[in-house]
């Protein structure tokens, strides 16, 4: 699914074969989930593949690695130079690509001396497939921000993201919801939150929530269409009353919430303004109006 028997990675400075790649079983990423990654995706356009957002994915990259003490030799620059020539050399455009750094061989729990490099890319339909969710709000919670950078995209911290969604997905549900240490909606899984009310839409706040570039998108499309964005904390409670919701995020895109634990909201998809975001959002990318965007 993600490579096959030519698929080229880079790793660690060279050009590899996914099949021939090796990786160090005693890696301290592997054993305690310390390492960072980013998402980013390519879109088709009449002038080429274009990585959209690329230059603030390989900013969060680095500010993540620096953060925990995993520093790369890269600039910016280098990296946005990297996932194209990536494109290239797999003949690909539409696609999902993956930056990961990772810890070397540590078995103690301290920054391991040795930093690992990795960027993979592959064809990755929209994550959410299905445009109308159903959705349920997990018990499992967003770790709390005094115990790890939560603004980052930090390896470890996803294991309660997939035991809230496995969990969601064996009751019937398309996702989960998951709550921050106080009981606040906070994200889902690897996606942002909105939901809409008398034609404004609200989003949790930065802090304890991972502040997503196609999360700062759409606020920055919605205050182009002329709409209120209010970011603010809210209970499960306050979505009761609530129009419509949807998710974001650079896997995600835009996807339409229908349900929340089986309560129906009021419009349908195509009646909210995170319809018309979607819309927005994909004839952006899509278009030649993707070069009217900061691309690197």
């Amino acid at each position: 699914m993600y490579y096959h028997e030519n698929t080229v990675i880079y790793l660690n400075g060279e050009w590899v074969k996914a099949k021939d790649a090796k990786v160090d079983l005693f890696s301290q990423t592997l054993h305690y989930g310390y390492g960072v990654f980013e998402g980013l995706r390519s879109y088709a356009t009449p002038d080429g593949p274009h990585i959209f957002k690329a230059g603030k994915h390989f900013e969060r990259l680095l500010e993540s690695s620096k953060k925990l003490r995993l520093n790369i030799p890269y600039s910016v620059a280098q990296l946005v130079e990297l996932s194209y020539r990536l494109l290239k050399k797999n003949n690909l455009n539409d696609t999902y690509i993956r930056p990961l750094v990772y810890g070397g061989q540590n078995m103690a729990l301290h920054p391991s001396r040795q930093v690992n490099f990795m960027m993979a890319a592959w064809e990755w339909e929209k994550y959410h497939r299905n445009s109308q969710l159903d959705v349920e709000i997990s018990d499992y919670r967003r770790p709390n921000p005094l115990s790890c950078h939560i603004d980052s995209k930090l390896v470890g911290q996803y294991t309660s993201a997939i035991l809230a969604s496995a969990a969601a997905r064996a009751k019937g549900f398309d996702e989960a919801l998951l709550l921050d240490a106080d009981g606040y909606i906070a994200q889902a899984p690897g996606a942002n939150f909105f939901y809409e009310k008398n034609e404004v839409l609200y989003t949790p706040p930065e802090g304890n929530i991972l502040p997503g570039i196609t999360r700062a998108i759409i606020i920055d499309y919605a205050l182009e269409l002329g709409y209120k964005v209010e970011e603010k904390l809210f209970k499960p409670a306050d979505l009761h009353q609530a129009d419509a919701a949807f998710f974001t995020g650079t896997a995600t895109e835009v996807s339409g919430i229908r349900s929340i634990d089986g309560k129906r909201f009021k419009l349908e998809w195509e009646d909210t303004i995170g319809y018309s975001l979607f819309l927005m959002y994909r004839q952006r990318v899509m278009n030649k109006e993707i070069q009217n965007f900061n691309l690197v």
